[in-house]
């Protein structure tokens, strides 16, 4: 007997155009193993519809013959069915308020939902993500956004060469227009009212490797937080270059009491621990930020802090925040909105709290597109299907008449189960709390 799987078709925006699987893995999987794909007709997909076609998929509207659905961004809460076990990014586990009346729904339905952010291996690392290429994407856009808001201010940079990701064809598009970049900056210099370019990085993880990854196509040199104020007020730089910056958490945070820092106690507790990233801000011309938060850690730039910054009568280093991780009131207080590709940018206006689309205004303009992935189509969708695709035949064959502690599920993918049948997993009991309220 084969099991009937289905690939949802995305409708989040239509800039949403991956996928959970490419049809090269659908028909691998096929060939191997007793599973029939469904799949619903889209005309933005990055994949038409005509390959899945040839790799043995039916192609219709109704997934209701399937147990099991994939997607890759959260499903509207009418078209949730009963008792299918549904596999996604729920944007669920912080408690996030928007998702919650789609959480309440799948309990009230008896669905089983796994989380591909939650698989992980016995280390705690994630084995599914898009982070790298949510890097690509926003290091490219916060580039061309410093380029038109400098244009703005009155200063043409060569970073006016730069597009947004959307318009280009592909990766390898982007890192030669880059590379061009980088040897006209080489050759001729960056405009003194820029000089020296600093690019300030969150993080160090996936999502902060895929941003460094496309900055350091350009003749970027690497300096630490503590050089920061001799590279920008004794001259200790060369307009033919560009400079980054990675901040790790000892580089974020001070202990409040005289110990040394200490990573696993900052993370097991944050509260200890108080904020010290905004003494390095207005060093840098560019914020891109690329680190986990959830509220028990330290918010790094304040409202007060960028009023403060904004305040004067001259303008400030810090142009540009691109907050990739895109968490709402989280760790970057500019963040009040998440965008999409269509509007990608505001500038939010630390002194009276409000936002502005586009470039113009006082404040730091934000790039906070919500799903930065999906502007690399093929090959995020690419790179995802290819470790997914090793995961899909454990999650399908398995036995769900079973109760949850005795089904036979990869560690792995049970770590990502959610909700099982209707009712929260041990692991995710917490969320009660946060839909009760």
């Amino acid at each position: 007997m084969k099991i009937n799987l289905g690939i949802r078709r995305e409708d989040i925006n239509r800039w949403e155009r991956r996928v959970p699987l490419i049809p090269a893995h659908v028909q691998e999987l096929v060939q191997n193993y007793p599973l029939n794909f469904y799949v619903q007709p889209s005309t933005l997909r990055v994949f038409p519809d005509s390959e899945y076609l040839a790799a043995g998929a039916t192609l219709q509207e109704s997934l209701s013959p399937c147990l099991l659905v994939l997607a890759i961004k959260e499903i509207p809460i009418n078209l949730l069915e009963p008792e299918k076990v549904y596999v996604f990014f729920s944007h669920t586990i912080k408690g996030q308020a928007h998702n919650l009346p789609m959480l309440k729904r799948i309990l009230e339905l008896g669905c089983t939902l796994i989380d591909y952010e939650k698989m992980v291996n016995e280390k705690g690392q994630r084995v599914l993500f898009f982070g790298n290429y949510a890097g690509h994407a926003g290091t490219i856009d916060s580039l061309w956004a410093y380029g038109q808001r400098m244009k703005w201010l009155g200063i043409e940079t060569p970073f006016l060469k730069i597009k947004q990701t959307i318009h280009y064809g592909n990766l390898t598009e982007i890192k030669e227009q880059v590379k061009e970049l980088g040897r006209e900056i080489e050759k001729n210099g960056l405009p003194p009212q820029i000089s020296p370019f600093i690019c300030g990085f969150f993080g160090y993880g996936h999502v902060s490797q895929g941003a460094q990854e496309v900055y350091d196509l350009l003749p970027a040199v690497e300096i630490k937080p503590s050089e920061l104020a001799a590279t920008v007020e004794k001259g200790y730089f060369s307009p033919h270059r560009v400079y980054k910056v990675v901040f790790k958490e000892e580089d974020m945070v001070r202990p409040k009491e005289n110990f040394a820092f200490d990573l696993q106690d900052y993370y097991r507790n944050p509260e200890k621990y108080y904020p010290v990233a905004e003494n390095y801000l207005s060093y840098l011309n560019v914020l891109i930020n690329g680190i986990f938060w959830t509220p028990k850690y330290p918010k790094f730039v304040t409202r007060k802090f960028l009023q403060q910054l904004y305040g004067g009568k001259t303008q400030p280093r810090l142009q540009v925040i691109g907050d990739i991780t895109c968490d709402l009131d989280g760790s970057i207080e500019s963040t009040v909105k998440a965008t999409d590709s269509e509007n990608p940018v505001y500038v939010f206006d630390p002194v009276e709290g409000k936002t502005i689309s586009g470039f113009e205004g006082r404040g730091p303009v934000v790039m906070a597109v919500y799903n930065l992935p999906a502007e690399l189509p093929l090959e995020s969708s690419t790179f995802f299907s290819k470790n997914f695709k090793q995961h899909v035949p454990g999650i399908a064959l398995a036995d769900y008449s079973k109760p949850f502690e005795k089904i036979k599920l990869d560690p792995v993918i049970k770590r990502a189960v959610i909700s099982y049948k209707g009712k929260l997993t041990p692991d995710y009991k917490y969320l009660e709390s946060f839909l009760k309220s």
